[in-house]
């Protein structure tokens, strides 16, 4: 007979269906971890807001870090998501990282410290500022999908209107029509003329009716003497006309070892004429700039959008990218920092004045009010510079009698334009009421 189990651990029955119960729990506790992994790591995006965190991440991130490529700093494209499984770190590691790197590397962290040998021993920007949101906001856009590339083709054949009907569809269409009349008229002139043989018609031409044009020009001598006087006249404006243009460069337009496109800086992105030409507020000249000013942006701006990069291609026939590289290559920066080859550009000058002319930027640009586009033209919309305006004295002349001198809320004129306005009678006194035309202004 069997003895009785003492307690129910003592049932091999039992301690079988609880090693089941066990297994299968802890199988479904690992599963719903898992899920509740995935489904947090997938949230992480969403706890912020991308559009915020784009604007968050140009103004504060873009100057050292890009999404998809290392530049300054590392990538940061999932950048959560990656250190959380290849480094097991988490929100709270990233949020000290960005409001204060040097204090993590100071205490010692394994990778803050991997971070700072890798990237040149290169700290970054401390962001106490950045509140919980901002930063969710950032790792939100961050974590976004990279957008798909734009693939540019070209349209085989012709082109094609919107009607999907080719160009040299409808032009053989028209010349068909053309030939068509052609052939109708040349077989109305045949019908005609066989019409009049059979009525016993001359037909009388126009060579039979008429004394020859050269014949009677000749004959006649006041059209010859009023034709060689008009010729006369004409040749000699012609002849001044010519050598007045000498040393006139207008739409001068030479390429530049470097292609840069105003259209895209001063136009697309609005940036100022004296972002980059600053001389021209306090000197004679506007200066060319140095290259430095141009790393001002493209340390951080490698390559331009594909959409950009495609008109670019199409339009004008230029590679943005590989302008880009040369002025790279100009510096010495090679992605993360300067290697000290650098290489001299050979700018070609556009605008130049002869020696004998003097002009100053400064007295036109931050006195007078002048902007750039008075005499440089519409330079937001030029993809390659060239001379809009002459730079003849009768331009300038012209310029100083029908510009109106700025007095308001300025000390210095307020005496002058009293005494000119009694003198002229006029509220509003031109350049050349208060001397602009005095050779000695421009030529000393």
């Amino acid at each position: 007979m069997k003895k009785p189990y003492q307690s129910l651990e003592d049932n091999p029955t039992y301690n079988m269906k609880q090693v089941i119960y066990c297994s299968l729990t802890s199988k479904i506790f690992s599963l719903c971890l898992v899920l509740l992994l995935s489904f947090s790591t997938s949230l992480i995006a969403q706890e912020g807001d991308p559009v915020n965190g784009k604007s968050l991440f140009n103004s504060n991130c873009a100057a050292c870090h890009k999404l998809d490529k290392p530049m300054t700093g590392p990538a940061l494209r999932n950048v959560e998501a990656r250190l959380a499984d290849e480094q097991g770190l988490d929100r709270a590691w990233l949020n000290a990282w960005i409001r204060n790197s040097s204090s993590l590397i100071k205490s010692g962290d394994a990778y803050a410290v991997k971070i700072y040998n890798e990237y040149n021993q290169t700290a970054m920007t401390a962001f106490p500022q950045l509140s919980d949101q901002d930063i969710s906001d950032m790792l939100a856009y961050t974590a976004a999908p990279a957008p798909e590339p734009v693939v540019v083709s070209a349209t085989e054949g012709g082109p094609v209107q919107e009607g999907g009907v080719s160009n040299d569809l409808i032009l053989g269409a028209l010349a068909l029509l053309f030939a068509l009349l052609a052939m109708a008229l040349v077989l109305v002139n045949r019908t005609l003329n066989r019409f009049a043989e059979a009525k016993d018609i001359k037909v009388v031409t126009e060579q039979e009716k008429r004394t020859p044009l050269w014949k009677a020009f000749v004959q006649n001598q006041f059209l010859v003497l009023v034709t060689a006087i008009i010729f006369l006249l004409a040749s000699g404006y012609f002849v001044y006309g010519y050598f007045m243009q000498v040393g006139v460069d207008q739409g001068y337009e030479p390429v530049q070892p470097i292609h840069y496109s105003h259209r895209i800086h001063a136009g697309d992105n609005g940036i100022d004429c004296k972002y980059c030409h600053s001389s021209a507020r306090v000197s004679k000249t506007s200066g060319i700039p140095s290259l430095n000013v141009c790393m001002n942006c493209h340390k951080s701006i490698s390559e331009v959008a594909p959409e950009t990069l495609a008109e670019g291609m199409d339009e004008y026939s230029v590679d943005y990218n590989g302008e880009i590289q040369k002025l790279y290559d100009a510096v010495g920066w090679d992605g993360t920092g300067y290697t000290g080859e650098s290489k001299p550009v050979k700018w070609i000058r556009i605008h130049n004045l002869p020696d004998f002319a003097y002009f100053n930027h400064s007295q036109h640009v931050e006195v007078g009010g002048i902007e750039c586009q008075t005499c440089h033209g519409p330079v937001e919309e030029m993809e390659i510079m060239y001379q809009h305006s002459p730079l003849t004295m009768g331009w300038c002349i012209n310029c100083h009698r029908e510009t109106n001198v700025k007095v308001k809320d300025n000390d210095y004129y307020t005496k002058i334009h009293e005494e000119l306005s009694k003198k002229y009678g006029v509220d509003q006194l031109t350049v050349a009421q208060m001397g602009g035309l005095e050779c000695g202004k421009c030529h000393y």
